[in-house]
């Protein structure tokens, strides 16, 4: 991973800013990628992606994740804090090319959902559709007496048996929270999306940025690059001294 200047960080910002979240994320990990491991980019399974992603925000905003959930019970807004080592877990996705299986009368042979897969679907096409077409794109052959199937004919429980497999070989993808409700006591487990996470985080820092530039560079007339290119600390004080 390349570290991301503060110009590298509102570039990607103003290029990701009106993409679907799958684009955004495919964005910013290409943008901490170095030049050389930019085509590797799309073939990275989610988790890989993901583990990107916790150390691009480590790189950016540091460690510690300050995160909210609403108690689905009571609607009680839960407020608690996770450290990036703690959203990491073991897995090692890059050596499965391929996995086979067998279940029931099927054998099958496919591979891991990569971040461009991801990208691809169309969020207006609906779940169910986008699961077909996610099956389609990572399922290699299905076999049931000697006979191909293909991916819409697999009945629902080979289909959860691949998606139980999948989510086994790349843990990292589906990182869960065990929460506890300190109002009404119940208990439930809530998805962590990295990406949507990070996203949030670098668009309020974009928009920080910006008013930065417009206030020093009307109090100054200094240009934007010139503005960037200070230390966070320095910037912060001109702004301080131009909005007394």
């Amino acid at each position: 991973m390349r570290p991301l200047s503060t110009a590298d960080l509102l570039a990607v910002w103003d290029l990701a800013a009106n993409q679907p979240p799958a684009r955004r994320t495919l964005a910013l990990l290409a943008a901490c990628s170095d030049q050389s491991a930019q085509e590797g980019v799309v073939e990275l399974s989610i988790g890989q992606g993901d583990e990107r992603l916790l150390a691009l925000r480590e790189q950016i905003f540091g460690p510690r994740l300050a995160s909210i959930s609403s108690c689905p019970a009571c609607n009680e807004t839960l407020e608690f804090e996770v450290n990036t080592s703690d959203l990491r877990l073991s897995s090692d996705p890059k050596s499965v090319a391929s996995i086979e299986m067998e279940y029931a009368d099927y054998r099958l042979r496919f591979r891991l959902p990569n971040v461009l897969d991801i990208a691809n679907l169309e969020p207006a096409a609906g779940v169910e559709i986008n699961r077909q077409r996610l099956l389609s794109c990572c399922l290699l052959s299905a076999r049931r007496d000697d006979i191909n199937i293909s991916a819409g004919d697999l009945p629902p429980d080979v289909v959860i048996a691949i998606a139980d497999r999948m989510a086994q070989a790349d843990p990292q993808a589906d990182v869960q929270f065990a929460l506890t409700c300190p109002q009404c006591g119940h208990e439930w487990s809530a998805s962590f999306d990295i990406g949507s996470f990070v996203w949030s985080e670098l668009n309020a820092h974009a928009i920080r940025l910006l008013n930065d530039v417009h206030v020093l560079a009307s109090a100054y007339g200094w240009n934007e690059a010139e503005i960037l290119s200070m230390s966070p600390a320095r910037r912060q004080a001109y702004v301080e001294l131009a909005t007394r």
